[in-house]
């Protein structure tokens, strides 16, 4: 039997190993071993039991000489020793003897001056054919002459036990960076395999001089890129999914000096109210091929309800990005973005709905990753609440934040690139921003059209405002226009500003020029 070198991993006596199956040899293997059932569209189904979304808490990376120095240690970048690993690894390698094997040998960037090479070892055929559709796949030529970067092993049958192995459940998702191997066990959520392709790749490509981030990007007709940072619910997938240019990615990318590129070679939806008239891209990429994560599914037509949330909340789909009609599929642009948009949902209502920034605002707002918690999201949320992810994918940085603001700023700077904050939440109103509003100021962004516009100060933020903008009328602009209460539009703004000026205070490597550039706390 050809193991394909799992020894050298100390994986020894499978049943039987399985390498780059095709998403059809997977999905009978899944369905063979009872791990889901097929949808009426043909797509795979599956739950993935306690665990429905990331485990931040359960994350951890070794502290290994070779990396101590450079990881931005702290609530999320958690240490455990080189010894609790190690041990913690044997155990799971002797867990994986006597069992299927599932292999898929793929690559992240879509670059190939950047291109890492990944191992997925899989003990669960399901998720083998999820990161088979993540990530980019190799031609026939490529995989005989693959040799992997790093390794990921992912167990979900071995449950942890934490006052023996050193974690915080029966779950672990730990990177020895050092040993370019990562050990994830204990959880069924595929996201966690695809993250931690993500985590990889930011500690990489720092060092080759390319920015990675944590963002959609899209490409015009003239050859134009633009990148959307922003966290859940602020419209980032919608806004860069225009019918006007072509989709790069939705989640995960590379800034070089001469490229931007996906990292990825397929897509990781929320499926929570999907329809085909809200979402209609990703409702038609839910087939064969693609791996669905609890949704609540009719046993007899087979048949989704995709408004009940009784299973998850965070429902998922992911499919090859080919199933998207309006997708690049080269997976890059060989010109470097020339807008920036940092997207927010502010709860609050006064935040301005598209706001230009200067070099040392764009850091600011980038390493703020600010948006709103809304009432029902959490539990005991009962009022908006400000909250903030570094650079607005914190959970994936293992470098000190000011290192990738610092590659912000210089890319900005060489490519000429103008940086937005849009504002996709609230106003005086109290309503949400209509969304053909938020697409003409987005429109009007990646065209240019916005620098036609007189432009005014923001007297909080501090940012420059646009009085007009063909399609958004000139009130809507100017925040507060929309609040017929002078004097709590004042108190919510102070409160507002308050906040990104208390959570700035932990970022002790940022320059006096980008503290400055903040709000102002009274």
């Amino acid at each position: 039997m050809e193991t394909y070198g799992l020894e050298k991993l100390g994986i020894i006596n499978p049943t039987a190993v399985y390498r780059n199956l095709t998403p059809a040899q997977l999905t009978e293997a899944a369905l063979r071993r009872g791990e889901g059932k097929l949808s009426n569209k043909g797509a795979l189904v599956v739950k993935t039991g306690k665990y429905t979304g990331r485990s931040a808490n359960d994350k951890f990376i070794v502290d290994s000489e070779g990396v101590h120095d450079e990881i931005a240690w702290g609530k999320v970048n958690k240490p455990i020793t080189q010894e609790k690993f190690d041990a913690l690894y044997n155990k799971v390698i002797a867990y994986l003897q006597n069992r299927e094997i599932f292999i898929f040998d793929g690559f992240a960037g879509a670059d190939p001056k950047y291109t890492e090479s990944f191992r997925i070892v899989n003990e669960l055929a399901s998720q083998n054919m999820f990161i088979h559709q993540l990530l980019r796949r190799p031609t026939a030529e490529q995989l005989a002459d693959f040799k992997e970067n790093y390794t990921i092993i992912a167990a979900p049958g071995f449950k942890c036990i934490p006052e023996r192995d050193g974690t915080n459940s029966e779950a672990a998702i730990i990177i020895d960076y050092e040993k370019h191997i990562v050990l994830i066990c204990g959880t069924q959520y595929a996201g966690e395999i695809k993250k931690s392709v993500f985590s990889v790749m930011n500690y990489i490509l720092p060092k080759k001089g390319v920015f990675p981030m944590h963002c959609s990007a899209n490409i015009g007709k003239d050859g134009d890129s633009a990148v959307f940072f922003g966290l859940s619910g602020t419209g980032k997938t919608t806004l860069s999914a225009d019918p006007n240019r072509l989709l790069i990615g939705d989640d995960e990318h590379g800034w070089a000096d001469d490229s931007v590129f996906n990292f990825e070679g397929g897509c990781y939806a929320k499926c929570i109210n999907l329809s085909p008239e809200g979402e209609p891209d990703i409702y038609n990429a839910i087939k064969f091929g693609a791996l669905v994560e609890n949704v609540v599914m009719d046993d007899e037509t087979r048949e989704f309800d995709f408004d009940d949330a009784s299973l998850a909340e965070n429902s998922r789909v992911g499919y090859p990005v080919e199933y998207i009609p309006n997708a690049e599929l080269s997976g890059k642009s060989t010109s470097v973005p020339k807008t920036v948009i940092f997207l927010t949902a502010d709860a609050y209502g006064v935040l301005p709905p598209i706001s230009k920034l200067d070099k040392n605002q764009a850091m600011y707002y980038f390493v703020s990753g600010f948006t709103s918690k809304l009432a029902g999201t959490e539990i005991g949320v009962t009022e908006p609440v400000p909250t903030f992810s570094t650079c607005f994918g914190e959970p994936f940085l293992p470098l000190d934040p000011s290192v990738y603001a610092a590659m912000l700023a210089d890319k900005v700077e060489k490519s000429g690139a103008s940086v937005y904050l849009v504002n996709t939440g609230w106003n005086g109103t109290g309503k949400r921003m209509k969304l053909s509003y938020t697409r003409a100021m987005v429109t009007a962004a990646l065209t240019g059209d916005i620098l036609k516009s007189d432009f005014v100060k923001d007297p909080y933020f501090g940012v420059d405002v646009p009085t007009k903008i063909e399609g958004v009328p000139d009130d809507l602009l100017i925040v507060e226009k929309t609040w017929e209460d002078k004097a709590a539009y004042e108190a919510k703004a102070k409160e507002l500003a308050a906040s990104f000026v208390k959570n700035f205070k932990k970022y002790t490597h940022m320059s006096d020029e980008v503290v400055a550039a903040g709000p102002k706390a009274e």
